[in-house]
């Protein structure tokens, strides 16, 4: 016998998937994922965001505390470190609020949030190009190199990569933040506008393409180099080994900085990929939260690629969890 709800009950289920049954005319629906992948979205976001602030901070402390550390090329890094620490700390408990059914939280709250990522991920892609450009100056002119890149150029380097990230985003989105949820549907959802043609010029292809550029030349100089060192001749042995051959420390720094590099195009493009190929991704599709994940997991990938390759990372942590940090003159030990 086919069961019927009474008009009341069917009230009640109604509001029942309302993000307000108290605003019922303008409230969103809930969007209900189902529970297992609702689950496996949070495990995964919650322990990724945990193991990211831990290894961020493991490499802002090593390069701030140790002074051996403390070079151009590890100013960069620093300040990658600190991109993703804050995307460990705010972005990805931020990007799992919005995997609930609505937003409860208020559009101004909705707009603030929405800030962050966008400064974050536009640093980033800075660090990248800074990253490019610093291995080009050192593997193409390295007799210039410690004239060209000293400490106090890279910092202002990098005080304009997070002042441009930060103008940019805040000019992107001026109509979010001056008219909070006024792209929302409903009461119960956190939409932000942005203008995608725009942004994908500026934030991935422009950028992008100047990294590949630079990596190329810097190959092509890497494996001519590498041909020098290895050369019989004498002329080019003595010549070459004090003016124009690059260190083997310079080419192994190139190699492991491309691997950051790489990691970073393989974590961005596919999200990117997206809107150049003309399709749309609604905040509920089920390969969303796969390509957020892919780009936020790039945040994590970094310092394991540190653990890895550079043994002054190692010996660092290793200072850091014994706490020798905390012995006088720790600053001066030898990590390298």
């Amino acid at each position: 016998m086919k069961n019927t709800l009474s008009p009341r009950e069917t009230e009640r289920q109604e509001e029942a998937e309302l993000c307000f049954p108290e605003l019922a005319n303008i409230s969103c629906k809930k969007h209900m994922r189902p529970y297992s992948e609702t689950m496996i979205i949070y495990t995964v976001l919650s322990s990724i965001s945990l193991l990211t602030v831990f290894l961020n901070l493991l490499v802002i402390i090593s390069i701030s505390h140790f002074r051996q550390l403390q070079t151009p090329t590890n100013l960069i890094l620093l300040s990658l470190g600190v991109s993703d620490f804050i995307v460990g700390l705010i972005v990805m408990p931020f990007q799992i609020l919005l995997n609930e059914p609505c937003w409860h939280l208020g559009d101004p709250r909705c707009a603030v949030y929405s800030l962050l990522p966008f400064i974050t991920v536009s640093a980033s892609v800075g660090n990248m190009v800074l990253i490019s450009v610093d291995r080009y100056v050192a593997i193409c002119d390295p007799l210039c190199y410690p004239t060209k890149v000293t400490q106090r150029r890279m910092r202002i380097c990098i005080l304009l990569c997070w002042f441009s990230s930060a103008l940019y985003n805040l000019m992107f989105l001026y109509d979010n933040l001056k008219q909070p949820g006024s792209y929302n549907s409903c009461y119960g959802e956190c939409v932000i506008n942005v203008i995608g043609v725009v942004d994908l010029v500026i934030s991935f292809i422009i950028p992008i393409s100047a990294i590949i550029i630079l990596y190329m030349r810097v190959f092509v100089v890497a494996v001519s180099q590498a041909s020098a060192m290895h050369s019989h001749i004498a002329a080019v042995k003595l010549q070459r080994s004090k003016t124009v051959t690059v260190k083997k420390s310079e080419l192994k720094a190139a190699r492991t900085l491309g691997v950051v590099v790489a990691s970073f195009l393989l974590c961005y493009c596919p999200y990117y990929g997206v809107s150049l190929s003309g399709y749309t991704l609604t905040l509920f599709s089920s390969s969303k939260p796969f390509l957020d994940f892919l780009v936020l997991f790039n945040s994590s990938l970094n310092p394991g690629i540190y653990t890895f390759l550079y043994p002054w990372f190692r010996k660092s942590v290793k200072h850091i969890l014994t706490l020798q940090i905390l012995q006088p003159h720790s600053c001066q030990a030898n990590v390298l």
